[in-house]
């Protein structure tokens, strides 16, 4: 939820860190918004550029197949999947993000990496606007912590 408590984060440094981002270029506007609060953020968190591997893709649906093939690749700590989904006058919405979130999360489960998952699902623009930059950085903040937790599990 918008400005929700998310309580205390922990284990929030990531100087040692390796993380991938996938952005949906569909709704560029806000994606890139996301992508430059996320970016922003993982440096603040001390993740070194070199660190960090970007990758675009079409739109929402097309994330989980290039998070895929960076966890494949296991040199990723954490992924960060960036996308924004507004819904329209059809039943794409419900389909796009559904399918996107189910697939970010079994990707997530099946490979025992942390996703971050930042694609917005919103009624609006003006929703999504209002949401890009705290979310973007919600997702580098979550990734970062998270690989920490699997790494303490490990």
């Amino acid at each position: 939820m918008f400005g929700a408590d998310k309580g205390t984060a922990h284990l929030l440094d990531g100087k040692k860190l390796s993380i991938g981002i996938v952005q949906a270029r569909f709704n560029e506007g806000i994606t890139n918004a996301l992508y430059a609060a996320c970016h922003a953020e993982l440096l603040a968190l001390g993740v070194q550029e070199k660190n960090i591997s970007h990758v675009t893709v079409p739109g929402a649906l097309e994330v989980p197949v290039a998070l895929q093939a960076m966890a494949e690749r296991d040199d990723f700590d954490a992924l960060i999947a960036l996308g924004c989904i507004i819904r329209g006058e059809t039943y794409h919405f419900e389909l796009v993000a559904n399918e996107s979130g189910a697939s970010v999360s079994r990707l997530s489960l099946d490979y025992q990496i942390p996703i971050a998952n930042a694609i917005l699902t919103t009624e609006n623009l003006e929703q999504a606007v209002a949401r890009q930059t705290e979310k973007g950085q919600d997702a580098a903040r979550v990734a970062v912590e998270m690989a920490h937790v699997l790494e303490r599990i490990g």
